[in-house]
């Protein structure tokens, strides 16, 4: 089983997602109602087996906090093939920007989700967690 969760490195926790994010995201029919924003933290990254950040600053911050998963932790768009660097934030922006940011993380987690099979990067961590995640995504293929 594979278990995804979404935290930000600067949010205020309980915040609802911003307007345009939720009628971009209806029109692709998913529902970001009962989505509420949650600040990153040690326990969330200590838990995690993968990290994936949308933007190098993200990617500094986990290694601020636990420098350690910085072993496990990269940016969607190392996973995208033809995107690379930071995928920009939409927030602030107009429809278009927050559309456009819909249609590089639809395409980099699509790329993402077919190569977690064959994904490497856990196998080394310390926990005994990471084995059995493993066990179970290969087990879903």
């Amino acid at each position: 089983m594979i278990e995804v969760s979404s935290a930000g490195s600067s949010a205020v926790d309980g915040l609802p997602a911003s307007s345009l994010a939720v009628e971009v995201a209806r029109k692709h029919s998913i529902d970001l109602s009962n989505h509420r924003t949650r600040l990153l933290d040690s326990a969330l990254i200590r838990n995690a087996d993968l990290i994936i950040t949308m933007g190098s600053k993200h990617r500094e911050t986990v290694g601020v906090i636990e420098p350690a998963a910085l072993g496990y932790t990269f940016l969607l768009t190392d996973f995208c093939g033809e995107k690379t660097g930071d995928i920009p934030d939409p927030i602030g922006l107009g429809a278009e920007q927050y559309e456009e940011t819909y249609r590089v993380l639809e395409a980099c987690i699509r790329r993402l989700s077919e190569k977690m099979g064959s994904f490497e990067g856990w196998k080394e961590r310390p926990t005994g967690r990471s084995d059995r995640r493993k066990a179970d995504a290969a087990s879903e293929e």
